[in-house]
């Protein structure tokens, strides 16, 4: 057994985008519900975490945008973006968010927890520096990549991406660093339109974009060939001291966002691979945060379904594992993107 950290707070579900919106509060309590249920939710551990301070912010953010989600703070509505919508402590939640993915960075260089999943919203890949854009306000995984480089000194950090969509901003904050590898799958040519097979990276970081764009329709089969052929052979080319993943559970079957087939059979052996490259490369550190997923039940066992492979409870049977390992489903999007890949990494 691990020692999983979950972060959860009900003042997650205090930020609400508005009755019609797809990123509801509904998107958290179902897993939180699930979660209540001790032969589900008891074996993990819920620690204690704090607001992000806007100095921690700053990390990723201008000051200047800053001030103007906290601006929002008591207002009943405020539209940000097209998408993106604040309530009247929405300000408060997207704080804590990126709060409980620092401390999540802070325990496991601390070694006081095995790996960790952030549950949390509003949701960040999608944040730029200077703007909300996709439902999202703050850029959690990036605030948390930029603090594990500043307050623990570490040199590599690799973020995997797999939301149905693009992580623009997440791209954007890292395009010309080497500091950071950032890998995305996602369904393309869909919003925001960002995450061609040529944004690959500038400068320091060229290459250190790694883009796999797919059509629609992938399933788990199609997505184990893309962690073992492309995914786990960059990350341990790059070595990472810490390993982040954007989960996005909107590639999972039915969700009414996209037109990806992974079912939480997908989302467990995704883990289980990240869960090797971790204890091989980065003694164990693992940390997960929640982006998008907008099929309720999905999501929940989705996630469930990830808890479980972090635990070490896995629902995955050795036959699934053995078919997902020697799977040679076509996927010619893999094909594409690894031709890509070849030009900065041995595959």
């Amino acid at each position: 057994m691990r020692k999983t950290a979950v972060f959860r707070d009900n003042l997650f579900l205090e930020h609400d985008p508005g009755v019609y919106h797809v990123e509801s509060p509904k998107r958290l309590k179902i897993i939180y519900d699930e979660l209540d249920r001790p032969e589900i939710g008891g074996g993990f551990f819920y620690p204690s975490f704090a607001a992000a301070e806007p100095e921690q912010l700053q990390l990723n953010h201008t000051a200047s945008y800053i001030e103007k989600v906290a601006a929002t703070a008591g207002k009943p509505f405020v539209s940000l973006d097209p998408d993106t919508r604040t309530s009247a402590r929405s300000y408060e939640a997207a704080c804590l968010a990126a709060g409980a993915v620092n401390t999540g960075v802070d325990l496991l260089l601390s070694n006081e927890v095995d790996n960790c999943f952030a549950l949390v919203r509003p949701p960040g890949h999608h944040a730029e520096s200077d703007r909300a854009q996709g439902f999202c306000l703050f850029n959690n995984v990036a605030v948390a990549a930029r603090h594990a480089i500043q307050q623990h000194k570490l040199e590599r950090v690799f973020i995997f991406d797999w939301d149905l969509h693009h992580g623009n901003g997440t791209q954007h904050s890292f395009y010309d660093t080497d500091q950071v590898l950032y890998c995305s799958t996602h369904q393309f040519p869909y919003y925001p339109g960002t995450g061609s097979l040529v944004e690959w990276g500038a400068g320091r970081g060229e290459g250190l974009t790694v883009n796999i764009p797919l059509s629609g329709g992938q399933d788990d089969q199609a997505f184990g060939r893309i962690v073992n052929e492309i995914v786990a052979p960059v990350a341990l080319q790059y070595r990472p001291e810490l390993i982040i993943v954007s989960a996005g559970f909107d590639i999972y079957v039915g969700d009414p966002l996209g037109t990806m087939a992974v079912t939480a059979r997908g989302f467990a052996y995704m883990t289980r691979v990240l869960l090797g490259l971790a204890d091989e490369l980065c003694a164990g550190r693992l940390l997960f945060a929640l982006e998008g997923g907008y099929h309720l039940q999905g999501l929940r066992d989705g996630v469930v379904a990830v808890l479980n492979e972090l635990a070490g409870n896995s629902i995955l049977t050795a036959e699934t594992i053995w078919t997902m390992e020697t799977t040679k489903v076509r996927v010619p999007d893999l094909d594409h993107a690894r031709n890509i890949a070849k030009k900065h990494w041995t595959l």
